[in-house]
């Protein structure tokens, strides 16, 4: 049985309209399309147990919360392609199977979800993940390329602790699929 748990990523630049070409240009919400698909997908098939969360704070009218929920998520795929349309049409306001959005900022999404689950906030100088025997209904936070802001880091520390992958610096989607692995070979 594998454990439930959630990723809650803030991107500093997403976009907040639709208004884009491609998903690199767009904030970097090619970093969220890597996450997504880092913490979703298996090689064939999807992680039901998954909740994935981006916290979108670029332009024009942040936040904007995107929750994409593994357990009736359908009608996608891992492409850029796939995802820059979705995003787009989500951004936008149209819906998408398992994947909904609201204008709820990191900070309340926070809160919300530290009342009845176990809070990881990933960061190089945190403690070794690996050895610490990770909680049922676990969040994971992370930060995009450039990582938490720092106002935004002394919030969530106020919910859970510093958890780190080791020193070395990795892809925020590289992280997610560290720690499907230890999930995985945990449960």
């Amino acid at each position: 049985m594998h454990l439930p748990h959630e990723f809650i990523l803030f991107s500093r630049l997403g976009r907040t309209d639709a208004a884009f070409s491609n998903l690199h240009d767009a904030g970097r919400l090619d970093i969220v399309h890597e996450c997504i698909v880092a913490s979703l997908f298996l090689s064939h098939g999807l992680r039901r147990n998954v909740t994935f969360h981006a916290v979108l704070n670029g332009p024009p009218n942040p936040p904007l919360h995107i929750q994409i929920n593994g357990e009736t998520l359908y009608d996608v795929r891992t492409d850029v392609d796939t995802w820059q349309n979705i995003l787009r049409k989500v951004i936008a306001g149209k819906s998408h199977p398992g994947i909904t959005h609201s204008k709820t900022s990191f900070e309340t999404l926070l809160k919300s979800k530290a009342k009845n689950h176990k809070m990881y906030i990933l960061e190089e100088s945190g403690k070794n993940i690996t050895e610490t025997a990770l909680a049922d209904n676990a969040v994971f936070v992370l930060g995009d390329h450039i990582g938490l802001p720092k106002k935004a880091e002394t919030f969530a520390l106020r919910f859970g602790e510093k958890f780190s992958l080791g020193k070395q610096p990795y892809l925020a989607a590289s992280c997610i699929t560290i720690i499907n692995y230890l999930l995985d070979t945990q449960s």
